[in-house]
């Protein structure tokens, strides 16, 4: 299965992209939106259109979408609460709330820690066995 890296980024202006920074494809593809989920779903749309009009991917190609955390904390804001979410990477949620609205950017060291604390919690979810 080939793994097409998509990155989906908040911009300046407050809207977001997707896009694919090193392209496997025979053909590039751009998404916008003003959500993270808008964009993901625009950038699938121009894929499809792409494939419609003769494009072809490779064979088991899969979209595997990066965020950067604005664009993270926003598509999962309807699944994951900014308290919630404080629990688990210990990240204040009035600073959550910082990085979403985009009044601040988290340092790389704080990126880094609510990266690995969200992928110990998909490890321990991953645990979970039901009777």
């Amino acid at each position: 299965m080939k793994k097409v890296k998509v990155f989906i980024e908040r911009a300046s202006d407050g809207y977001y992209s997707a896009y694919m920074p090193d392209s496997p494809l025979n053909f590039g593809a751009t998404g916008e939106g003003s959500t993270a989920t808008e964009a993901q779903e625009d950038f699938l749309n121009v894929v499809n259109d792409y494939v419609k009009n003769g494009e072809t991917l490779p064979e088991g190609a899969e979209f595997e979408f990066n965020y950067d955390v604005a664009s993270f904390l926003e598509y999962y804001r309807t699944r994951l609460t900014l308290a919630g979410l404080s629990r688990i990477t210990g990240v204040s949620q009035g600073q959550l709330s910082h990085y979403v609205t985009g009044h601040r950017k988290p340092s790389a060291r704080t990126v880094e820690k609510i990266q690995q604390s969200l992928h110990r919690f998909a490890e321990d979810l991953q645990q979970i066995h039901f009777i």
